[in-house]
């Protein structure tokens, strides 16, 4: 639960960012009768993740076993693909994201200005799409359905609150920061999802190695225990993992957080390094 509130709160936070900025600069620019256009595309895009999420949780079942195992691990992949490409964006771009959605909207809001709901669309609906992959392979991994749909709920409804005091100038964060650690815990995150994206590879038989263990720790962490369920729930951690899984986390984990951890630390110093935080400040004062 604890990992998916994470996940909802800082894609949800990415996704509010942008809604905020996007409404601050059609204020500024005195477009207010283009902020129904804006949440149209809002709503369109909250309606095709949560049809996504659906698809994936409903999509596979009926299929055999084995079936279902390769496609569980392939998307679990995909997931982790995904979440490491997201946190390197926004590494890359955080500086220059309040700049890039002002010329995608000057570029959009000709005509009726219909042209904005697909900017608002595609820009919170690739947040979207990527937090219901990832919390879909992060609860199969989990093995519970409540609980990190709850978790992720927590963390969306949270994150929505601080986009509305950031909004309001009400609330101050260092974004920067924010997104830096964040990042860094998603990406252990997602080396637990990728370890077990590996184990349903190989229990549809497409990978070997299904019974040789790295180790089984079992008897000292049982999974029914409140640390085991604890660890799992956190770090998608099994007591018994295989020799392919553990080297598939390790060959993951050490290089892109040491790659992640490298290009955050030469970041600019100054307000430059921190663009997205001075483009809500700049918001916050429309």
């Amino acid at each position: 639960m604890t990992a998916n509130f994470l996940i909802g709160l800082r894609e949800g936070l990415e996704a509010t960012l942008v809604v905020v900025l996007l409404m601050a600069y059609l204020a500024k620019t005195d477009r207010h009768h283009l902020l129904p256009r804006l949440w149209a595309g809002v709503a369109a895009a909250v309606v095709v993740s949560v049809g996504f999420g659906a698809l994936l949780t409903f999509g596979p079942k009926g299929l055999t076993f084995e079936a279902q195992e390769a496609i569980g691990g392939g998307l679990s992949i995909v997931a982790v693909g995904l979440v490491t490409w997201m946190v390197f964006w926004m590494a890359r771009t955080a500086r220059t994201l309040g700049s890039d959605l002002k010329s995608r909207v000057d570029r959009s809001v000709g005509g009726a200005g219909w042209g904005l709901a697909v900017v608002a669309a595609i820009a919170v609906g690739r947040e979207g799409l990527e937090t219901a992959l990832f919390l879909w392979a992060a609860a199969k991994a989990t093995g519970e359905s409540t609980q990190p749909l709850v978790g992720a709920l927590l963390g969306l409804a949270v994150a929505a609150g601080l986009g509305y005091l950031l909004h309001r100038g009400v609330l101050k964060v260092n974004l920067s920061r924010f997104f830096t650690w964040t990042g860094a815990a998603l990406i252990v995150i997602a080396g637990g999802v990728l370890s077990y994206g590996i184990h349903d590879l190989q229990e549809a038989r497409l990978l070997p190695g299904l019974h040789s263990l790295a180790f089984d720790i079992s008897g000292a962490v049982p999974p029914s225990s409140w640390y085991g369920t604890l660890l799992k729930g956190t770090l998608n951690f099994s007591p018994a993992t295989t020799w392919l899984e553990a080297a598939a986390w390790l060959l993951y984990v050490a290089p892109v957080l040491f790659l992640y951890l490298r290009i955050n630390r030469k970041a600019p110093a100054g307000p430059a390094a921190s663009g997205t935080k001075a483009a809500v400040k700049a918001a916050a004062a429309v």
